[in-house]
């Protein structure tokens, strides 16, 4: 094997000669590609290339680590993005600076904070990937992890932990679209495994518990009598009444709410309504709730409670809301076997089963977002004003359910 820089032919070393090679020396392969063996003893796999019209030594790595097949493979891939006008040192700055897994999803955490709805949300973010996914990949170059590792990840949780798998699996989702973005891979594995993953059972799948729409009332109305607070109570109707979600209802502050305007010589009654900001609502868009007379009074009855300003419905510790726990644990303690965000269900049910409103006009009650792209793009009514008179009719269906429970009571 000649040492003085001549050209060889492609493929002139062989791995035996590469492995036993200790006269200082260039041996030449192929592609530029030659083993440099300096008077100390230390050898290096060395490739010259012209980058952009520069002729420049690309280092490829010690022997011992680098075989001799994988020095040719690593030579060929520099020659050709280099012909293509690359920079394949450049390529390999850019490979060295990709993020791992974990220092990715941190990144994305970061990026994502101020847009979620409450800390709670922003820490389950990274707890979940911590507990699961971290161990398993978090060490891995984001763009090395393969579906394979995501299936790792997934398989032992899928079946026996269905709801905590798909939330996993959603924000191993979003950090690979990030890289995707940064240009440093082509696709997102978590969502190339569906077809390796096991089909659940859905019917094992248990939803949010909640009560028949008959029930509502005689719950409501134990929640009345009940020694709980009158704010506490106050917000338990209201949220029943207006359908929202628990976190909605809790944190509805005064400037959202407009009480409305009776009739008035020359001027119509103007409506009572609730606009929720998209900041707090789960689809991020603004969402307007009509009031029906009984969910006015109860607001009447909770700004006497206090001085009208901040929240409607404050918790005991000055500034925040009532918590989510205080209204599940008081149905709970009064024995009925439901969920608050239930009741939003109990709703829904009542809507379907007991009036002639449109489908559309329920879901447009509930906020719920229509997943069909071209239905979507046609609905641009929130049908407020068919929405006011189901709430009303909701909220007179459950006045009566009371009223029939409170003189049972007193009988």
């Amino acid at each position: 094997m000649a040492t003085e820089g001549l050209r060889k032919p492609e493929k002139a070393l062989t791995a035996q000669f590469v492995k036993t090679a200790r006269e200082p020396g260039k041996y030449f392969d192929g592609h530029g590609l030659f083993l440099r063996v300096q008077p100390n003893g230390q050898r290096q796999w060395v490739q010259r290339i012209v980058v952009r019209g520069k002729r420049c030594e690309l280092g490829l790595g010690n022997p011992s680590l680098v075989s001799l097949a994988e020095a040719r493979e690593a030579a060929l891939c520099n020659r050709k993005l280099a012909r293509a006008g690359g920079d394949p040192l450049q390529a390999r700055k850019e490979a060295d600076a990709v993020l791992t897994f974990e220092e990715a999803a941190r990144k994305v955490h970061a990026l994502h904070l101020p847009t979620w709805r409450n800390p709670k949300h922003a820490a389950q973010f990274l707890t979940t990937l911590e507990t699961y996914t971290f161990p398993r990949m978090g060490k891995l170059r984001v763009a090395d992890v393969a579906t394979s590792d995501v299936l790792a990840v997934l398989s032992p949780i899928w079946t026996d932990k269905p709801e905590t798998a798909a939330r996993v699996r959603q924000r191993i989702g979003m950090v690979m679209k990030w890289a995707v973005a940064q240009g440093w891979r082509q696709d997102n594995p978590a969502e190339s495994i569906a077809q390796a993953l096991p089909k659940r059972d859905r019917s094992l799948i248990e939803h949010r518990k909640a009560l028949t729409y008959a029930q509502v009332a005689e719950c409501l109305a134990a929640v009345q009598a009940s020694g709980a607070g009158r704010s506490t109570k106050l917000a338990f109707e209201f949220l029943v009444l207006t359908a929202t979600r628990s976190g909605e209802a809790r944190g509805a502050t005064w400037s959202e709410i407009d009480l409305g305007t009776p009739a008035t010589p020359g001027r119509p009654a103007t409506p009572a309504v609730w606009t929720i900001p998209a900041s707090r609502m789960k689809a991020k868009r603004e969402h307007r709730v009509p009031l029906s007379p009984r969910v006015v009074e109860i607001l009447r009855q909770a700004k006497a409670l206090g001085d009208g300003a901040g929240l409607v419905f404050p918790g005991t510790k000055s500034g925040k809301s009532l918590s989510d726990m205080t209204l599940s644990k008081l149905v709970k303690e009064l024995h009925f076997d439901a969920d608050i965000h239930g009741f939003r269900t109990s709703f829904r049910t009542w809507a379907q089963e007991r009036t002639n409103f449109p489908r559309e006009v329920a879901e447009a009650a509930l906020a719920h977002t229509i997943r069909d792209k071209a239905e979507a793009a046609y609905a641009r009514s929130d049908v407020f004003e068919i929405r006011r008179k189901m709430m009303k009719d909701w909220a007179s269906y459950i006045a009566v359910g009371t009223a029939e429970i409170v003189r049972l009571v007193r009988t």
